[in-house]
């Protein structure tokens, strides 16, 4: 049976999350040439603005849905004896699972180029630990690993770029403990140099 009610979903207040994902559709219709730089000015302020969906609605309602992004096959690194790392730049996806074993595992996403909204990595410091050193902007949630021996070291910042994807950690410290932090002076140098 219908409902004699109107649809009220326009009326219904808009997230931070809502209006972030407005701003990054528009600067993908950006970067793909459907507007100009004057248009997204405009229509970014209007999603900051905005305070319901009906605000937020026809700024995008002339675009194209958004791409289906790829999730990628789930990563899964095993530290062993000698440890393993991802590095430089590597295709990131959806799932990843990193157990430090007695080598250590390192996950870098300094470089990579990744479009996920959220990345769900558990992570297991075992023997050697596991370290994830993520970029400026990106954000991380911690708050459901279990610290054991080793702990958690969070280093991040709260301050998140609009459109940029958080990292939502699980897992164990284990007996070397797991950090999760952004580039430090060194690394920050190097990349740098390699730009």
């Amino acid at each position: 049976m219908m409902s004699d009610l109107p649809d009220r979903r326009g009326e219904m207040r808009a997230s931070n999350a809502d209006r972030d994902a407005v701003v990054q559709r528009l600067q993908e219709a950006a970067g793909e040439g459907r507007i100009d730089l004057a248009e997204l000015a405009e229509r970014v302020d209007r999603a900051l603005a905005a305070k319901t969906y009906a605000e937020l609605e026809p700024l995008t309602a002339d675009l194209p849905s958004a791409r289906v992004i790829d999730q990628g096959e789930p990563l899964v690194l095993k530290g062993g004896l000698h440890g393993a790392s991802r590095t430089g730049r590597w295709q990131v996806p959806a799932q990843i699972s990193a157990h430090g074993g007695m080598g250590g595992v390192k996950l870098d996403f300094s470089q990579v180029d990744c479009r996920l909204p959220v990345i769900e990595l558990e992570a297991h410091g075992q023997l050697a630990g596991v370290t994830i050193v993520i970029p400026e902007g990106w954000s991380a949630e911690t708050d459901d690993v279990d610290p054991g021996l080793g702990g958690l070291k969070d280093k991040t910042t709260p301050d998140r770029h609009p459109g940029a994807p958080v990292v939502r950690l699980t897992g164990t410290g284990g007996a070397a403990g797991v950090v999760i932090r952004h580039p430090n002076a060194w690394e920050r140098r190097k990349l740098r140099r390699n730009r």
